[in-house]
């Protein structure tokens, strides 16, 4: 039980790199993004997703995959609204990196978030 909560604190704390990420370029953040959290993004979802998996007592382990997956595919969405309205100019992207953490976040997010649901979604037949 206590690994499920470990990887449940890290996976959210990997969630939460990556609305830092996303939060900067739109000017919602008053800092920009450091290079520790573009490495802590995946490393602490996959790394938190592990644990929480390994510690589950579910036993397809649908719910935390869906718990992770889906917060992803709505960050990677968020960063491709803001990657649009940014290009179109009814939001400006800002800061030192540009529209760079909303790409990272879109890519990764998306495949990790994208690879999680259709996980959760296969059935044992």
């Amino acid at each position: 039980m206590l690994i499920a909560i470990v990887g449940g604190v890290l996976a959210a704390l990997g969630l939460l790199s990556a609305v830092a990420l996303v939060a900067a370029p739109l000017g919602l953040s008053a800092t920009s993004p450091g290079l520790t959290l573009w490495v802590l993004f995946p490393l602490f979802t996959l790394v938190g997703y592990a644990l929480l998996v390994a510690g589950s007592r579910d036993p397809a382990v649908k719910l935390p995959t869906l718990v992770l997956a889906v917060p992803l595919l709505l960050l990677a969405l968020a960063a491709a609204v803001a990657l649009v309205a940014g290009a179109a100019g009814w939001w400006a992207i800002g800061g030192e990196a540009g529209s760079a953490p909303l790409w990272y976040v879109l890519v990764l997010g998306g495949v990790l978030g994208a690879i999680g649901t259709a996980a959760s979604g296969r059935r044992a037949d």
